[in-house]
């Protein structure tokens, strides 16, 4: 039931859900281009990724566990900073410029990336430290526990990985924004080719280069994959030692997944081009996967206990 939701972040996802849809609508409507890509593509991304991202934390707080009451503010600091950082992403598309790598002297442009810079590490260290005080606890069955801390950490390596965009200090280019305004932006997420080259369909990732939006998606969302697992593997009503083993073998294999991922970006390779060096790393992944499955199911049982015996009367 959501009444025990963690309401601060379950009401981000909702209106990250209607922002999602406003801003398609605006992509719908509003013709302009930022590098290529729709105006309006970025904060449609942010939205709709933040809206799963936050619905999952607040299921996450609810599940009964000691220090509730400081995880709880852990999440609702992180509420507060979502709907800024994002806020101030949909502002920026609405005046038609940058909102990441922006160096612009402009007051406000300025003002963007001092918040930024103070926000991003914040909820960084918000989800450390939320992913830390969850490791050393009991809660939920074991394999939706191992889910969960798994998830966590995946998801703050993700994170961790946006920085890798930030870093790109020597990659300093003069862009136009959808004003016809000269920006210079320092940092970028492609590697190999200049920023707004062509993409894919609706992510825009880089289909000439390395991509490093890529890992961070994977990362970021690691989370949700993780506690889907859990639901799905329970759904199948698999044993519950069988169904840890399963989530220790599939955490293992995505971040294998995470750092093929990263490895590949930052060689400034795209992801729908891998070369052999990318396919051999993906299929030791996906043998470790398989093989993983095949040996946590050797010893599957039943969920449910055996049945009592039926006593019978005495004669």
């Amino acid at each position: 039931m959501t009444k025990s939701w963690h309401r601060p972040t379950l009401w981000v996802a909702v209106v990250m859900a209607v922002a999602a849809v406003g801003c398609g609508v605006a992509m719908l409507v509003d013709g302009r281009t930022l590098q290529g890509a729709p105006l309006w593509l970025k904060p449609f991304k942010f939205t709709v990724s933040l809206a799963v991202y936050s619905a999952t934390l607040s299921w996450l707080l609810s599940l009964p566990h000691r220090g509730r009451r400081w995880t709880r503010g852990l999440g609702t600091a992180s509420a507060v900073i979502l709907v800024f950082d994002v806020g101030v992403v949909v502002m920026q598309a609405a005046r038609g410029t940058f909102s990441h790598y922006n160096q612009s002297d402009d007051a406000f442009n300025e003002l963007v990336g001092h918040a930024f810079g103070k926000s991003i590490p914040i909820m960084f260290l918000l989800n450390v430290a939320l992913a830390l005080v969850l490791s050393f606890q009991r809660f939920a069955t074991p394999d939706v526990r191992w889910a969960v801390r798994s998830g966590l950490y995946l998801a703050v390596l993700g994170m961790f990985s946006g920085y890798l965009m930030a870093f790109q200090l020597d990659k300093r280019v003069t862009a136009t924004d959808a004003a016809g305004r000269q920006v210079e932006l320092v940092g970028g997420h492609s590697v190999g080719v200049p920023d707004g080259g062509p993409g894919m369909p609706v992510t825009a990732w880089s289909t000439t280069g390395g991509d490093l939006r890529v890992p961070h998606f994977v990362g970021m969302h690691g989370l949700q994959a993780m506690v889907l697992l859990a639901a799905a593997l329970t759904a199948l009503g698999l044993a519950e030692r069988t169904r840890v083993r399963l989530v220790g073998v599939v955490a293992v294999g995505y971040l294998g997944l995470f750092c093929t991922l990263t490895w590949q970006a930052l060689r400034g390779e795209p992801l729908v081009h891998p070369g052999g060096a990318t396919l051999v790393a993906l299929a030791a992944v996906a043998a470790w996967v398989a093989a993983g499955v095949t040996w946590s199911l050797r010893t599957r049982t039943a969920t449910a206990p055996p049945p009592h015996p039926v006593p019978q009367p005495v004669r």
